[in-house]
């Protein structure tokens, strides 16, 4: 059984990369532009109530959440990025304020230039290749964010994405922990049962 979500999994991944960037691809400018600016009123509601959000640094095609921590900046939370010392150590969330640098990390992906505050976010906007309305998330396929869901089951997890990364389900093992809400450039879905 596990092989067999495994296989699913990896050929859904395949699936909604290609279908992710064909979309980001063909997006026209002005909508780029504009998408994931600001916080929707129920997303600010949220906001309001966190001490600490962390975000990521978007990779490829990606939903880029840059904006949305510098607002949550510019209300006074404060903002944390993922941070990998090593290839095989856990990711931790490092403090970040717009401005600061952003080096490439291990796998290449953007993280703070160094990590002297590890932080502990209790909302987290996380990326994805693929999500459903029952809050199923499924990922690049580390199990960094399932690890960091696991140790930190109390923080708010928010998906971004792109419209078009829904699909009907995701195949789920017993370790996915599900998303409590999922934000594309379309609508605010609320998946859980905790906002």
């Amino acid at each position: 059984m596990a092989d067999r979500i495994a296989a699913l999994k990896a050929e859904l991944r395949a699936k909604l990369r290609f279908r992710r960037d064909q979309y980001v691809r063909n997006l026209p400018d002005l909508v780029h532009a504009i998408a994931f600016r600001a916080p929707p009123s129920p997303l600010r509601t949220v906001l309001t109530s966190a001490r600490c959000v962390g975000g990521y640094v978007a990779a490829s095609s990606e939903v880029t959440v840059e904006a949305l921590l510098t607002s949550a900046c510019d209300a006074g939370i404060s903002a944390a990025l993922p941070y990998f010392a090593g290839r095989h150590d856990r990711m931790v969330f490092a403090a970040w304020q717009p401005g600061d640098a952003i080096v490439p990390g291990p796998w290449r992906v953007g993280q703070p230039a160094n990590c002297q505050s590890v932080v502990f976010p209790d909302l987290l906007f996380c990326p994805l290749l693929g999500f459903d309305r029952a809050g199923g998330r499924i990922g690049q396929g580390g199990g960094h964010y399932d690890r960091y869901f696991a140790d930190y089951p109390d923080a708010l997890r928010i998906g971004v994405g792109w419209s078009v990364q829904e699909v009907d389900a995701i195949p789920l093992e017993p370790h996915d922990l599900a998303l409590d809400a999922v934000l594309t450039e379309q609508e605010w879905i609320v998946t859980g049962d905790r906002l």
